[in-house]
């Protein structure tokens, strides 16, 4: 990360995924845990988290299932919210408007799925022109199941996001390479 004003997007981290058939709660403790800590660092820098939730028209991603709000761990967060309907975050729901408006040229990603909504909103972020980093870590998403039959894990699919995106569409970081980056650009200053 450089000296670029930047945003924390947190991405359909919202309780609507556990009403699907494919959550499994595995990983969630390990993400829970590095999605605050990512959080508690980019609030303490004055970094605004942005709170993107996703709705459908029918289902648990739907307003009429009371399920499209922020997980209960999340701590209180000030930062504006934004909807989208779509599987990038940018596109429709006034967050690049909003982004734009604040100067904001960095976005750091986290959320829920990692290869869905988190990469899709990447890859769009990467093309509209910001500088991206992609904590996986502080992302989430589920074992899913080839057409061929082929079962990948969610630590598989991951990896493969981590190999697609990386020095193509963001710099794949750890929560640690965030709050790193944080104590060398205050030095910096």
């Amino acid at each position: 990360m450089s000296h670029q004003k930047s945003a924390l997007l947190l991405i359909d981290v919202q309780d609507s995924f556990f009403h699907r058939p494919y959550f499994s709660d595995a990983d969630f403790p390990a993400f829970q845990t590095q999605l605050l800590k990512l959080i508690d660092a980019c609030q303490t820098q004055a970094i605004p988290v942005v709170t993107v939730l996703h709705v459908t028209p029918e289902g648990p991603f739907s307003k009429a299932s009371n399920w499209v709000k922020p997980m209960d761990f999340l701590p209180p967060l000030t930062g504006p919210v934004f909807e989208k309907t779509v599987h990038n975050a940018l596109i429709g729901s006034g967050l690049h408007e909003w982004l734009q408006q604040q100067g904001i040229t960095h976005l750091i990603i986290s959320g829920i799925r990692t290869e869905q909504c988190c990469e899709t909103t990447t890859r769009v972020a990467s093309d509209l022109g910001y500088v991206v980093d992609f904590v996986t870590e502080a992302t989430l998403t589920f074992a899913m199941q080839h057409p061929n039959g082929n079962i990948y894990s969610a630590a598989e699919i991951k990896e493969r996001t981590e190999l697609v995106l990386n020095e193509r569409f963001a710099k794949i970081c750890s929560v640690d390479d965030i709050v790193r980056s944080f104590a060398v650009n205050a030095v910096a200053v």
